[in-house]
């Protein structure tokens, strides 16, 4: 596994291998980050898996999080990750069930949560190529949509998808090293903000992909969130960059 040190927890990687599941080898990728107040809290959890369904993964999850609710005030990791690989099978028949029950529900009655949105600011890129392909392959994988938006030296990242796939790329961006420092040496991204999280609200506009934009002046990047129903969202959190 992967450590990461992080002044506001600890992000560990996991790569499991779960044997003769469905008649094949399942690699589960969990990351785990560690709050400051571990073991008191519980972490946050994603779970990745080439052999597995987004739906599937989200299920490991879910299980795995009430797992872990049983085991506050304990270190708790070494047993989750015990207990996955004891019980995926299960987890994987249960979800089937439930997937085939969810298709006989209509759409007005799914309980699925809403879209959510986060507006990122970044200090600067200086290795920026490796940087945008990066962004662009976790927005890709993760199945978000929205923007990288550059305006001057105004570094922006609009995001739109589930909300647990929102929060791993928080992680993502968190404990990866993305950027290169003033020596050239890899590192991790220090200088983000988190501007908004939130729902995406009914007058909010989807975007249908994500693209890298580039804007000459501040009224063109004022027109992108306009367009996409998100005036009050600019006009709060942009301005006060240009200070």
């Amino acid at each position: 596994f992967l450590y990461f040190p992080e002044t506001d927890g600890i992000s560990f990687r996991i790569q499991i291998t779960v044997k003769e599941l469905l008649d094949t080898d399942v690699l589960l990728k969990l990351l785990f980050h560690l709050p400051v107040n571990y073991p008191s809290t519980v972490p946050d959890i994603s779970v990745n898996s080439d052999q597995l369904t987004r739906a599937q993964c989200m299920d490991v999850k879910d299980k795995l999080l009430e797992q872990a609710k049983k085991h506050l005030s304990e270190p708790m990791v070494h047993d989750l990750i015990l207990w996955i690989q004891q019980h995926l099978k299960d987890v994987i028949k249960q979800s089937a069930t439930v997937c085939n029950e969810k298709t006989t529900l209509s759409k007005g009655a799914s309980t699925e949560d809403g879209i959510w949105m986060l507006l990122l600011h970044l200090d600067h890129m200086r290795a920026k190529a490796k940087y945008v392909k990066t962004v662009e392959k976790w927005a890709s994988d993760l199945r978000l949509t929205g923007r990288l938006m550059f305006m001057g030296k105004i570094i922006l990242i609009l995001l739109q998808g589930d909300r647990s796939s929102i929060k791993e790329y928080l992680i993502l961006q968190k404990t990866s090293k993305v950027d290169v420092d003033s020596s050239g040496k890899k590192c991790k991204e220090k200088m983000m903000s988190v501007l908004c999280e939130t729902e995406v609200q009914s007058q909010h506009k989807r975007f249908q992909k994500f693209e890298v934009k580039e804007y000459s002046t501040l009224k063109e990047l004022q027109k992108e969130f306009e367009t996409a129903g998100l005036t009050a969202l600019f006009s709060e959190f942009v301005p006060p960059l240009l200070k």
